[in-house]
């Protein structure tokens, strides 16, 4: 069986990383004072980051329904199955409405997993790497789609926001909450657990926001992950918002932190993303790898 694996950049795949792996990104909207971009294709990541600094208004929407759609068409000439890795239904109505896409039309059943492993950015890119390596060593295509679906929730991210600005913007936090926190100079640590973006800590440095997301994530290591760690099944990795220097000075302490875990890559975050926690954001996860 030849599978298609596809994402939505989302996951943080660029287009050109897309071709080397083989698989199929789809283009996540960003809107900028009305005009609408597509990550990589229409706008770079250093020319979207001036015009988030330049106070532009932007919002992001779901991939267009009719260009996954055309994507799926066009995989099914020459492959029997595809399996799809949207953003968790956590974070967007995304996955909700491919899969009842991917349900209604015959051409599709049978075909066409979207898979809801509730993963977003980094963790959501190794869901990608590990439907590619499961497709490579001949699994079948609904093999792959109950593995990452009973493995979807084994992964934890952490994110410190440079500034509260953006979480504002985006309506995760009141005014006057914003407004009080940059006042006191405070940078939250955020969490994502199943797919849901929560708050986690608050902190003033970020020395104490990189040692408050390496704890947690020993944390999450020792207690929610500890059988997968016995059986060398997790990974750590890390991303960031136009913060490659700082990410990769952060890069040194986690490897420091966890040198019996595997390490795979420093990311940008996708745009998608962006839009919601600004700049200068960095992120850790640890997640189950196949």
């Amino acid at each position: 069986m030849k599978i298609a694996v596809m994402a939505d950049s989302s996951s943080g795949i660029t287009q050109a990383e897309a071709k080397e792996l083989g698989v199929y990104i789809a283009p996540v909207p960003v809107l900028i004072d009305e005009d609408t971009f597509y990550e990589d294709l229409t706008i770079s990541q250093k020319q979207y980051y001036e015009k988030l600094r330049s106070n532009a208004n932007v919002s992001t929407s779901q991939p267009n329904p009719e260009t996954v759609k055309e994507m799926w068409e066009n995989a099914l000439k020459e492959n029997d199955a595809v399996i799809y890795v949207p953003i968790s239904s956590g974070l967007s109505q995304t996955c909700q409405v491919l899969t009842a896409l991917a349900n209604s039309e015959e051409q599709f059943k049978g075909k066409v997993f979207v898979v809801d492993n509730h993963r977003v950015s980094i963790t959501q890119r190794q869901s990608v790497m590990d439907a590619l390596k499961m497709a490579n060593e001949g699994k079948t295509a609904q093999e792959i789609y109950d593995y990452l679906t009973e493995t979807g929730k084994y992964s934890s991210i952490y994110i410190m926001v440079d500034t509260l600005k953006f979480l504002k913007k985006s309506g995760r936090l009141t005014p006057a909450v914003a407004a009080i926190g940059t006042l006191l100079k405070i940078k939250p640590v955020l969490q994502i657990h199943g797919g849901v973006l929560d708050q986690y800590a608050k902190v003033r440095k970020i020395s104490d926001a990189k040692s408050t997301m390496i704890n947690a994530v020993k944390r999450d290591l020792l207690t929610h992950f500890r059988d997968f760690i016995k059986s060398h099944k997790m990974t750590v990795c890390i991303a960031h918002t136009d913060s490659f220097d700082e990410a990769e000075k952060f890069k040194k302490e986690v490897l420091e932190a966890f040198p019996d875990i595997e390490f795979t890559f420093v990311n940008p975050l996708s745009l998608s993303v962006a839009s919601h926690i600004g700049p200068g954001a960095l992120a850790i996860a640890c997640t189950i790898k196949y």
